[in-house]
């Protein structure tokens, strides 16, 4: 059995439209019995294809109303820097996600913020303090279309 079979495929479906689905409740969705699907699931996890379960939580219920794109260009790329600067971003709560990226800029991050006073601290206070960040560029969304954390599986 390949670890991508076709019915593993449908059972990470199933667990990213809801990851508190009893397995009882995943089993019989998938035509399997318990165990059988209980084994499949701990396989998935023990290779990391599934690296954890969380809530989804909506960002303006909980006072998180602006959400910016960042785009940072850095000046020192030698190991020590990039590694202070990920240490910083990993420890930073209000960073959603940071990619290195390819194009007129090294980074992207996904920031959020209660409002644009609470971010305009986090700009001076967090990214203008990251080693070697040379330009900030800020795009602030103005409504969410789409946001999902889904993988196309099919």
């Amino acid at each position: 059995m390949s670890l991508l079979d076709n019915t593993n495929l449908r059972l990470l479906d199933l667990l990213q439209q809801d990851g508190r689905k009893a397995n009882a409740k995943l089993a019989e969705s998938l035509s399997l019995s318990e165990t059988p699907c209980w084994r499949r699931l701990k396989r998935l996890e023990e290779a990391k294809v599934i690296t954890g379960y969380q809530a989804n939580l909506d960002r303006k219920q909980l006072g998180l109303g602006v959400m910016a794109f960042v785009q940072l260009n850095c000046s020192a790329h030698d190991t020590a820097s990039v590694h202070e600067f990920e240490q910083i971003v990993d420890a930073s709560p209000n960073i959603l996600s940071c990619h290195n990226t390819t194009g007129d800029d090294d980074f992207l991050l996904i920031i959020v913020a209660r409002d644009l006073d609470d971010y305009s601290h986090f700009v001076e206070n967090v990214l203008r303090r990251l080693p070697g960040v040379t330009n900030i560029r800020s795009s602030l969304s103005l409504r969410e279309v789409k946001s999902t954390n889904r993988l196309p599986l099919f």
